[in-house]
């Protein structure tokens, strides 16, 4: 069984286990959605929705985000881990907005990367999820996965990513990416992860097996 084979499995099967996936992480436009994935690092998305509500209610935009002080960001985010260097990036990327773009938050990898609390994944979730631009965010869901599905040699996220792209179609990269995350939460977990409830490392290990036996 080829990698190509097993992605094209992999597909199959998350598009019939999530033929509708949502964006797990609430929002209301781009800006709110680049803030609640700053939050997210090392920081369930569950956790992010019960906060994000409180610090929108005080700004929910970057010229009001931009005015509030350090210390009453990191207050309010403080519940999501990380809050003192979270709150800075998130005055700081408020302000550049405003500054640089008008108010508006850029449609570019460029200009978002630029910001600060913006790497490379967080840039990829708000292209993908607020633009509709083709990305691949790689979490650590897509990155064990990858991995266990013998799709991707697993030594980093960024070769994880362009095994993703390389393997997958670029249509299907927006909307795969939340599918493998759901299905990582559910099926096939870090810890306490079992092969009998990972239904997809079953049947991509019983496919390669019997290939070998037909060779």
């Amino acid at each position: 069984m080829t990698k190509q084979d097993k992605a094209n499995y992999v597909m199959q099967a998350l598009e019939e286990l999530y033929p509708e996936v949502p964006i797990p992480l609430d929002h209301s436009d781009a800006f709110t959605l680049l803030v609640a994935v700053v939050l997210s690092a090392q920081c369930t998305d569950a956790r992010v929705n019960t906060i994000t509500p409180i610090l929108f209610a005080r700004a929910n935009n970057p010229y009001d985000m931009a005015k509030l002080s350090v210390e009453t960001i990191q207050a309010i985010i403080r519940p999501c881990g990380l809050s003192p260097m979270k709150s800075k990036g998130i005055k700081g990327l408020s302000q550049m907005i405003v500054d640089l773009h008008d108010g508006q938050v850029p449609k570019s990898f460029e200009a978002l990367e630029a910001m600060p609390s913006v790497g490379h994944k967080t840039a990829s979730v708000v292209m993908s999820q607020a633009f509709g631009i083709a990305a691949f965010p790689v979490d650590t869901h897509i990155h064990r996965l990858m991995h266990r599905w013998t799709l991707s040699n697993g030594h980093s996220v960024q070769q994880t990513e362009k095994d993703a792209k390389r393997l997958f179609p670029e249509s299907a990269w927006n909307k795969l990416h939340l599918q493998i995350i759901f299905y990582g939460r559910e099926y096939s977990p870090a810890r306490g992860w079992s092969l009998e409830k990972d239904i997809i490392s079953q049947q991509i290990g019983r496919k390669s097996l019997i290939n070998q036996l037909k060779s």
